[in-house]
C-alpha cells in the first residue's frame, strides 16, 4: 500500500512542478507563494478547527511543525525563485537529486552506510549534474557556478532534503493531516510577516516607489495555476504522509519514487512550455539520474 501512496505523491508531485512554473511565469513570487500557503491552509482547515476543538495538539507538536515550517518554507522560497528564472527541463533534474542527498543526511545524522550499490547510485546522479552543468553552459548559457538561480535550485534541494530527513521523524507521532494543517497554517503566517515586512501591496500594479519590487518578483496577476498548486501538494503530500505512516515504508524508496515526479514535470516542460532546447544532453542526464536511482533502490532493498 505504501509503494501506490509513493507513486501517487509522484505523479501529483509532476503536476504540482508544472502548475508551479505556470503560475510564476511574468509573475510575482511571493505572492503566489502567499496565496498557495493559503489556499493549502483552507484545504486542511477543518482538520485544523477540529484539533483545536478537540484540544489534540500538544505545544511539543507545534513546536514540531513550526520548525518544519521554516524548513519547508525557506525550501519553497529558494525553487520558486529559481523556477521562475530557469527552464523547468533544467530544474527538474536537479530536484531529482534530493534522494541522494537524503542518503547522504542520513549518513551523516543518523550513522547509516551506504552500499556499493547506493554510491553507485550517487555518483551517477552527481555526474549527470556534472554533465547537464556543461550542456547548459553550452547549448543554453545557463553557468552552473555563477547563475544565482541555480544556487537558489540547489538550496531547495539540500533544504528539501532535510525536510525529508525530519519527516521520518515526525511521521511516526503526529497523524498527516494535522501535520499539514498546521505547519500550512505556520507557512503562511510566515509568508504574512515577509510579504508585509517587504511593503508588498497587493493589487495588480506594485508601486514603483516599493524598494522590494525587485526581490518580490515584480505585479502580481491572478492564474488559476495558483490554485492548482495548492491543490496538487497538498494531495501529494497526503499521499506522501500516509505511505511514511505505513509500518513497513523505507523512507529511502519512498524519496525516490517521489523524485520520478520529474518525468512527469520534464515531458510537461517539452509540450507546455516549449522547453526544447538542449533536448539530448538532458535526456541523458534524466536517464543518468533514473539510473543512479534505479541503484540506490536496489541497494536500500
Amino acid at each position: 500500500m505504501w509503494l501506490l501512496l509513493a507513486f501517487t505523491s509522484a505523479i501529483l508531485l509532476g503536476f504540482y512542478d508544472t502548475s508551479k512554473k505556470a503560475a510564476l511565469k511574468d509573475n510575482a513570487v511571493l505572492p503566489v507563494l502567499l496565496l498557495n500557503t493559503l489556499f493549502c491552509s483552507l484545504i486542511f482547515a477543518p482538520v485544523t478547527v477540529s484539533s483545536i476543538v478537540a484540544g489534540t495538539v500538544s505545544l511539543k507538536v507545534h513546536l514540531l511543525l513550526f520548525i518544519k515550517a521554516c524548513i519547508v518554507l525557506s525550501s519553497w522560497i529558494l525553487g520558486y525563485f529559481g523556477l521562475k528564472h530557469l527552464p523547468i527541463t533544467t530544474v527538474g533534474p536537479i530536484n531529482a537529486t534530493r534522494p541522494v542527498l537524503v542518503l547522504i543526511g542520513a549518513m551523516i545524522v543518523f550513522g547509516e552506510r551506504l552500499n556499493l550499490l547506493q554510491w553507485t547510485g550517487v555518483i551517477l546522479a552527481f555526474v549527470s549534474i556534472f554533465l547537464l552543468s556543461i550542456s547548459s553552459r553550452e547549448k543554453e548559457h545557463i553557468d552552473f557556478v555563477h547563475n544565482r538561480w541555480i544556487w537558489c535550485v540547489a538550496g531547495a534541494a539540500v533544504i528539501g532534503a532535510i525536510s525529508g530527513l525530519y519527516d521520518r521523524y515526525l511521521a511516526r507521532m503526529i497523524e498527516p493531516e494535522i501535520v499539514q494543517g498546521w505547519y500550512n497554517i505556520y507557512q503562511f503566517l510566515l509568508m504574512g510577516i515577509i510579504c508585509l515586512s517587504m511593503r508588498w501591496i497587493p493589487s495588480a500594479r506594485l508601486r514603483k516607489e516599493n524598494p522590494s519590487a525587485a526581490m518580490v518578483g515584480g505585479p502580481f496577476r491572478w492564474k488559476w495555476s495558483i490554485l492548482l498548486i495548492s491543490l496538487f501538494i497538498s494531495a501529494a503530500d497526503f499521499a506522501y504522509f500516509s505511505s511514511l505512516q505505513q509500518p513497513d515504508s523505507m523512507i529511502s524508496v519512498i524519496s525516490l519514487i517521489r523524485r520520478g515526479s520529474v518525468i512527469v514535470s520534464f515531458f510537461c516542460g517539452v509540450i507546455i512550455f516549449r522547453e526544447r532546447k538542449n533536448m539530448k544532453a538532458k535526456l541523458l542526464d534524466l536517464g543518468l539520474i533514473l539510473l543512479g536511482m534505479i541503484f540506490i533502490w536496489l541497494g536500500s532493498r
